[in-house]
C-alpha cells in the first residue's frame, strides 16, 4: 500500500505544476530579475531547487542527501543559463524524486535515510521536502505574479472566482489525470 506517499507525491506535483504555470507567464529578463532588496530571481529559486532535488533524492535510500558533488552555494548565483538549460536543470531534478518516490510503499516510510549527517525517517525526509518546494514555488509565484503586473494568470482562484469555484469545487484540483486545472 502506498496512500500516504501517494498523497505526498500529489502534492508534489501540484507544487511543481505551479512554478511551472508561473514560470510559462516570464519572459527570460522577468525569471533572471532579482526580487526586490537583491532577493533571489525566480531563475536562482528554479536553479537551487533542482540542485536540491536532484541531491537529495538521487540514491535516496543509500547514500546522504546532501552530495559531495551538489555547489550549493552556486544554486544561488545567477548563472545566465538559457531557458532550455534552466528546465532542463529543473527536469533533472524533479526526475531524481520521482524515480526515488516511484519504488516506496507506506511501509517505506520508517526506514531512516540521512541528510546532512542527521538521520530522518522516511517520512520525515519527505515531509522536509514537501515543506522546502512549496516555500520555494510560493517565492516564484509570488515573483511571478509581481512581474506580470495585471496580465498576470492566476493559478488559482482568481478574485471573484470564490462562487464559481463553490459551484464547481473540482476546479480547484482538475480531472483525476492529475491536471491541476486552475491550481
Amino acid at each position: 500500500m502506498r496512500a500516504v506517499v501517494a498523497s505526498i507525491e500529489s502534492e508534489l506535483e501540484r507544487y511543481r505544476l505551479l512554478a511551472e504555470g508561473a514560470l510559462r507567464q516570464l519572459d527570460d529578463e522577468q525569471a533572471a530579475r532579482p526580487a526586490p532588496g537583491g532577493g533571489n530571481s525566480v531563475a536562482v529559486l528554479v536553479q537551487h531547487l533542482a540542485g536540491n532535488l536532484r541531491s537529495r533524492f538521487t540514491d535516496f535510500l543509500t547514500t546522504d542527501g546532501e552530495k559531495p558533488w551538489r555547489e550549493r552555494d552556486a544554486e544561488f548565483v545567477p548563472q545566465g543559463l538559457s531557458r532550455a538549460a534552466l528546465l532542463a536543470r529543473w527536469d533533472e531534478g524533479w526526475g531524481a524524486l520521482r524515480g526515488a518516490l516511484a519504488g516506496l510503499t507506506d511501509a517505506d516510510l520508517e526506514q531512516t535515510v540521512v541528510i546532512r549527517g542527521q538521520p530522518l525517517r522516511v517520512i520525515e525526509a519527505l515531509q522536509r521536502a514537501l515543506a522546502h518546494v512549496s516555500y520555494h514555488v510560493g517565492q516564484i509565484v509570488q515573483l511571478a505574479r509581481a512581474w506580470r503586473g495585471d496580465s498576470w494568470q492566476w493559478l488559482s482562484i482568481p478574485p471573484g472566482g470564490t462562487q464559481a469555484t463553490r459551484r464547481a469545487p473540482t476546479l480547484e484540483r482538475g480531472p483525476a489525470s492529475g491536471d491541476p486545472g486552475k491550481t
